[in-house]
């Protein structure tokens, strides 16, 4: 890019030029960056090796950039990282920024080689890259080994197994062992887990090793959040290790310094943080309860060690004879005998007056408000068991006494002088009273006259209507806007709704708020959706600032906040989809039904397509979810069995798609010969689909599949029978 005669600044200049350009537009990123690299090479000027080392660790590590553009421009770079890493004289931060982007690209080049494996030249880079970078972690400095932990992190991460229950979403933490073939010619399985499995026992083996260093074991808890989440196999080591990891070691073996009280903190802090999140995710784990009783420990635990070491020397222990004027801490214990509930003085009393038996001023002033609910409830308990019964007997007696002389009081006269005259009883509740002087007898007759005279006057004049002043119209945009909104919040409620194992009754003659349960909610958003519009028609609702021609339906403004809620968790919400698609051909029906001839906008098949169009892509091998929908919606149309049968573009979703179409032919008799028909355009045009098609032809429809075989035979070599009946 820059010429040879320009200066490192300008060639600095130059690159982040280069750096906004892809900043704008990612489509840049390959061309900048094979550009660029004989610039950042390793011979190069140090500045421009740490521009160009930020600049990939910064561009493998975005998500801007899609996931394959970056799995075809790793191999390009691989061979610059290998020979940066291996000159023993390297500047520290461009040592950082290249194991970050070794870190980001090492996954990507794991599924390369899955796919590529014939690529061994690309492996063999990785292979060293990753020899360098554990070699660079033993003697490094903390913050280069704060690096290393994290690519440690990422290859047990892509070569351990995956969670099975956690969904695929396509991203760079979805790199596991299970995607590698059994017979794969370049990796082999039990090595790729085995080195995974002793990487980890080396990033837990910080947590023992450098149990003093604040900045290493926060970068070890923070690793391991993902590893325990998305694999399972790896739990119990990393909890053994947590558990037997002693934040408060550094206390024990040297002086409490701050500077060593600020890493205490820090390193209880993290674990507390990282027990805390663990538990609160599932809260049923069978180490919920463990978790509690460890987190509850470092908390004495710090209380004990922090805590007491921050408060002042106690006192000395002086004879008691010289201590006259020192409180006594301890109250002897009072007896029955000896409790008397005085009386209350006459005047004006509170009723925190009422219920004091001490009489001391100190609780009078104490706010209890500002002590925590929990810890009030607890005094209270505690204080009431230990409490002698005599005691409290006596105490409520006085109380009752108490109450009853108050009760037994005269009312207070008032003074004719100052009293006002009557009390309206809608006079406002910020009346002040006027502090004047009292009035005369002759005053008040002549003012009484007067308002006499005022109201004879006011009564006869007509009063008039007092009305509210209408409400603003409501737009179709503003009702529109609103139903959307609460649609929205409803579905955000529904989500902190738990399952209920108990499913209530199901169908279309249920109560749709049977009880406030996910179900309930479920069917009231389902039926708004295809019922809010169902008795005047598709009612539409033009946007005025917008060009676009296509008008706005709330109905059609629920199916999709319906049809994004359900593609956030697809496998366990599958069952919202059938309820909704149910609800939706029911609807479809009635309005067939009650509008014959008007052809009527239906909406059922509309939906069903664009579901299966959203959950597809992420279906692999062992997924029930197809079965299930095809199993389970009220109407199975040809167009739903073509998306069926684009399904099996992906090869390793064949089975899934056959047997799926199997169950149908199996259970579902009215759809059994389209689903054959499926299964005939399936093996005519997928050839890999062939082997397991042909059996299940050969069942269903032999006459079929002899006839193609004939075909086949007299066609030439490019459709072997034996590929065509193969079992």
């Amino acid at each position: 890019m820059a010429a040879p005669q320009l200066s490192v600044s300008d060639q600095i200049r130059q690159l982040n030029d280069a750096r906004k350009l892809v900043l704008g537009d990612v489509k840049y990123y390959s061309s900048v960056i094979k550009s660029i690299l004989p610039i950042i090479s390793p011979s190069a000027h140090v500045e421009l090796r740490r521009w160009g080392a930020d600049f990939l660790a910064e561009a493998f590590a975005t998500p801007a950039i899609p996931l394959g553009d970056k799995e075809t421009l790793q191999p390009f770079i691989l061979e610059t990282l290998k020979d940066t890493l291996e000159d023993p004289a390297q500047d520290t931060h461009v040592l950082r920024s290249t194991i970050q982007a070794a870190a980001s690209i090492y996954p990507l080049t794991l599924r390369w080689i899955i796919n590529n494996s014939y690529d061994n030249m690309t492996w063999e880079h990785m292979t060293n890259i990753k020899a360098r970078i554990l070699q660079i972690w033993e003697t490094a400095q903390p913050t280069i080994r704060i690096c290393c932990i994290k690519f440690a992190q990422r290859v047990v991460l892509a070569q351990s197994p995956a969670n099975p229950q956690e969904p695929r979403r396509g991203d760079t933490l979805d790199i596991s062992l299970d995607r590698v073939p059994p017979n794969h010619q370049t990796l082999d399985i039990r090595t790729l887990e085995a080195e995974a499995a002793g990487l980890l026992d080396r990033i837990l083996g910080e947590l023992q090793d450098h149990s003093s260093d604040a900045l290493l074991v926060d970068a070890v808890l923070n690793s391991l959040a993902i590893l325990i989440r998305t694999r399972p196999n790896t739990v119990n080591r990393i909890f053994n290790a947590v558990f037997n990891f002693n934040p408060f070691k550094l206390a024990t073996s040297s002086p409490m310094t701050p500077r060593n009280r600020v890493l205490i903190k820090s390193m209880e802090k993290t674990t507390r943080m990282l027990l805390h999140h663990i538990a609160k995710r599932d809260p049923h784990s069978p180490l919920a309860q463990r978790i509690q009783h460890h987190v509850e420990g470092m908390l004495r635990m710090r209380s004990e060690i922090l805590d007491e070491a921050g408060r002042k020397r106690a006192p000395e222990a002086q004879p008691a004879a010289t201590d006259a004027k020192r409180q006594r801490t301890q109250a002897p214990p009072v007896n029955p005998e000896q409790l008397q509930v005085d009386p209350l003085p006459p005047g004006r009393h509170s009723l925190a007056d009422v219920f004091t038996l001490s009489g001391g001023e100190g609780l009078k002033t104490f706010d209890v408000s500002t002590v925590p609910a929990p810890m009030v409830a607890k005094i209270n308990v505690s204080t009431l068991a230990r409490l002698n019964p005599q005691l409290l007997s006596k105490a409520v007696e006085g109380i009752k006494g108490r109450f009853a002389a108050l009760a037994a009081m005269p009312v207070p006269e008032l003074d004719p002088n100052t009293a006002p005259l009557g009390v309206e009883e809608d006079d406002d509740d910020d009346y002040e009273p006027d502090f004047s002087v009292a009035e005369d007898t002759e005053q008040i007759l002549n003012k009484l006259d007067g308002e006499a005279n005022d109201n004879v006057e006011v009564a006869e004049l007509p009063l008039k209507a007092f009305k509210l002043p209408p409400p603003t119209p409501l737009t179709p945009e503003a009702a529109l806007g609103g139903g959307q909104g609460s649609v929205l919040s409803l579905l955000e409620f529904v989500k902190t709704l738990e399952d209920v194992n108990k499913r209530s009754r199901s169908g279309v003659n249920r109560l749709a708020a049977g009880s406030n349960d996910r179900e309930s909610w479920i069917a009231i958003v389902t039926r708004l959706a295809s019922r809010c519009s169902a008795e005047e028609g598709e009612v539409s609702v033009k946007d005025e600032y917008n060009d676009s021609p296509a008008p706005a339906v709330l109905g059609d403004s629920i199916r999709e906040s319906l049809y994004t809620y359900v593609l956030e968790d697809f496998r366990r919400r599958i069952d919202v989809a059938i309820t909704w698609l149910t609800e939706e051909w029911y609807n479809d029906r009635l309005q067939q039904k009650q509008r014959e001839g008007e052809n009527p906008k239906v909406h059922y098949e509309k939906w069903a397509l664009k579901l299966i169009d959203g959950f597809s892509p992420y279906l692999h091998a062992q997924d029930k979810v197809l079965t299930r929908f095809l199993g389970e919606i009220p109407d199975l149309t040809p167009a739903i069995f073509s998306r069926v049968k684009l399904i099996c573009r992906d090869p390793s979703v064949v089975p899934l798609a056959l047997t799926s179409l199997l169950y149908v032919v199996m259970m579902r008799p009215p759809a059994k010969e389209v689903a054959l028909d499926t299964v005939q355009d399936i093996w005519q045009e997928y050839e890999e689909a062939r082997p397991m098609a042909g059996k299940y032809l050969a069942r269903y429809r032999p006459a079929f599949l002899e006839a193609a075989t004939r075909d086949a035979e007299h066609s030439g070599p490019a459709t072997s029978p034996t590929t065509a009946v193969a079992t």
